[in-house]
């Protein structure tokens, strides 16, 4: 996987265009990522992710954000609903670990019937009262303790399932009042706070194979880039949060973000990540994205092939 490009792409809808299978044979992306707009049903989805594996040449990971709640791209009868996190976390009480990682394992069998073996869970933001609706329930919970515990239960549920989890939003945006989606985020609070609270669940599951940023200023940290773009936050990432796996970006055309997409790209890798997560499916964009990206080198190539090396359900570590 050394000559793949270093991104993670979007397609338009639930069939690849001409176009889409010559840009995606010409620049042999690392994976992809599934949205509402591709899926219709099961056949359909299954003819989908194996085109996508023909079209780059190779037995790619295909990612899809699959949480449950709101943010849950399969809706019956290609997936079961599930209610938000927050919520299913606080009425199984006691039993909440017992019952995330269950739920999260059946989600990854769903997804693996599919062709689906990337699962961009779990949240492990701490949620706060005045947490951005676009992420609060989505949340385990305000405790980071509790918030790690579940987040494990959903990671370890995930493998069970034969699906590779990814953690997000490292370093933590559950002290963000803005929904990222749309605008940048900061985060107010000093380092010692965001020590005791926000890193914990991170520090938690620093093992795990793959991250995802979180498109915040901490100013705490920076105060004038975002995590994801920031070779500061990438730094307390890697050695005091202690993640050493795979870190992509959010997507990386999100309203958070300016510039030109080139530039959020470049600025992404020369931060310190390893992937570019490109969602909309827009074809100028992804030519941008691609040629920015450049191939995975170095570190980034021998975390994607860490990643490879388990994607069959491996537990981590071996």
């Amino acid at each position: 996987m050394r000559d793949r490009t270093a991104a993670i792409f979007g397609c338009a809808g639930p069939r690849l265009t001409t176009d889409e299978v010559a840009f995606f044979g010409e620049v042999r992306p690392w994976g992809f990522i599934l949205f509402d707009r591709n899926l219709r049903q099961a056949e359909q989805v299954r003819g989908l992710c194996a085109d996508l594996r023909d079209a780059a040449g190779a037995d790619v990971p295909i990612l899809i954000d699959q949480e449950g709640g709101r943010v849950a791209r399969l809706r019956p009868p290609l997936g079961r609903d599930w209610p938000p996190p927050f919520d299913h976390a606080e009425a199984a009480g006691a039993d909440a670990a017992k019952a995330i990682r269950a739920r999260y394992r059946d989600i990854a069998t769903e997804l693996r019937a599919l062709g689906i073996d990337v699962n961009c869970v779990p949240c492990a933001d701490v949620a706060r009262p005045d947490t951005h609706p676009f992420l609060r329930n989505r949340c385990f919970g305000e405790d980071p303790a509790r918030v790690a515990r579940l987040a494990r239960a959903a990671a370890d549920g995930t493998l069970e399932g034969g699906v590779l989890p990814v953690i997000k939003h490292i370093p933590g945006h559950g002290a963000g009042r803005v929904d990222s989606h749309e605008a940048l985020p900061t985060v107010e609070a000093d380092l010692e706070t965001l020590r005791a609270v926000d890193f914990v669940p991170f520090v938690a599951l620093a093992d795990q194979l793959m991250a995802m940023t979180a498109h915040v200023v901490y100013p705490a940290i920076d105060a004038e880039r975002p995590a994801t773009t920031s070779p500061a936050a990438i730094e307390v990432i890697r050695r005091e949060i202690g993640f050493g796996g795979l870190l992509m970006t959010d997507d990386i055309s999100m309203g958070a973000l300016g510039g030109a997409m080139s530039d959020r790209v470049r600025d992404s890798l020369d931060a310190g990540c390893d992937m570019i997560l490109h969602c909309n499916g827009n074809s100028d964009e992804m030519m941008e994205v691609a040629e920015a990206a450049g191939t995975l080198r170095g570190a980034a190539a021998k975390r994607a092939e860490r990643v490879m090396a388990h994607r069959a359900g491996a537990p981590v570590g071996e």
